[in-house]
């Protein structure tokens, strides 16, 4: 089969040959429609993870067909099927188990002509969505809506910030909350992209380049109840001044680096509830897939480019030009 390959640390992947995986127990064989590009793909190029065996096939959304099963599966063979990347999670709710793992690092990932997962990370394509569209949904659907819903416990009516919009995962916060009745605002570098999530139903959009940002939350937009952050770095204490005593802030990712200092007497005084989050459970799967479906929510796809020619994406999302998922077509 073809596979777009990382062949070391450092490199833009390149489109080559690689042997099918073999069919082993409990689990099945999809043909790969479309798959979707993640930070974490664009991270590996650059050494960030520990541990990478090269050469290695990234790739942690897909969707597709079911094209050969396992003894015990066939009710699954020639199904439409999205894929779950959150693997191994354990028992617990509250937090995945020492063995969890994500798609696409050890385990091949989706960004190849076909794959093989268990059959317990298989889910029904949604009716109203296209292949391309359904593979922009697993791995940023389900980090929003671990962070919104199981973390922070968004109610209806709440006032809720979504910093760094344009990313899949923000934006999959923002039409997650509106579906649940929540008033939002964003954060972004870029008016236009703030422009476009007003678009999509955001009541207000900021730059956090600005340096007073987070008064003009305040001011025009009201303090937050809950914020959902995939950035850190110096701008989480913006959403800490920015919040409601007794608000929730979440955050899922760092991309704008560590935190230097923490303000732990405006965290204890406001009584904030700081939450950590990571991808999410196979019931917050089943839920974040539910809800796409109940609301029908389609996913903003950036664009659709070749697998083969996927360096162009990689290079796209790591200089921040998307604004939604970049989708790979093999």
């Amino acid at each position: 089969m073809n596979c777009l390959v990382l062949e070391t640390e450092g490199s833009l992947p390149v489109w080559r040959e690689m042997p099918s995986p073999a069919l082993e127990p409990g689990c099945v064989r999809v043909k790969l429609a479309a798959a979707a590009l993640n930070h974490r793909d664009v991270w590996m190029t650059k050494g960030i993870y520990p541990g990478v065996v090269y050469p290695v096939v990234p790739g942690s959304d897909g969707s597709g067909q079911v094209v050969e099963v396992s003894e015990g599966n066939r009710d699954w063979l020639h199904r439409e099927v999205i894929i779950n990347p959150s693997c191994d999670w354990g028992k617990s709710e509250a937090a995945q188990a020492a063995g969890f793992t994500i798609l696409g690092m050890p385990r091949q990932g989706t960004f190849a002509e076909e794959i093989v997962v268990p059959v317990s990370q298989l889910a029904s394509l949604p009716s109203h969505l296209s292949m391309q569209q359904a593979a922009a949904l697993p791995l940023a659907g389900l980090t929003a809506y671990r962070a919104l819903f199981s973390r922070a416990k968004v109610q209806k009516g709440e006032r809720v910030l979504i910093t760094g919009i344009g990313g899949g995962v923000a934006l999959f916060a923002l039409q997650f909350a509106l579906a649940a009745g929540a008033q939002v605002a964003v954060t972004s570098g870029s008016p236009e992209k703030l422009e476009r999530a007003v678009a999509l139903g955001a009541e207000a959009g900021f730059l956090y380049t600005d340096p007073a940002w987070f008064n003009q939350v305040v001011e025009r937009f009201g303090r937050i109840h809950v914020a959902i952050d995939g950035s850190g770095g110096s701008g989480f204490l913006g959403l800490i001044d920015a919040s409601e005593p007794g608000a929730r802030i979440v955050n899922y990712g760092g991309t704008a680096g560590p935190l230097e200092s923490l303000p732990m007497r405006k965290v204890f005084w406001n009584q904030l509830n700081l939450l950590g989050s990571t991808m999410g459970s196979p019931a917050d799967f089943a839920a974040m897939t539910s809800l796409v479906t109940q609301h029908r929510i389609q996913p903003v796809v950036d664009q659709v480019v070749a697998m083969r020619d996927g360096a162009s994406a990689f290079r796209r999302m790591d200089e921040a030009r998307q604004f939604g998922k970049i989708v790979l077509a093999p």
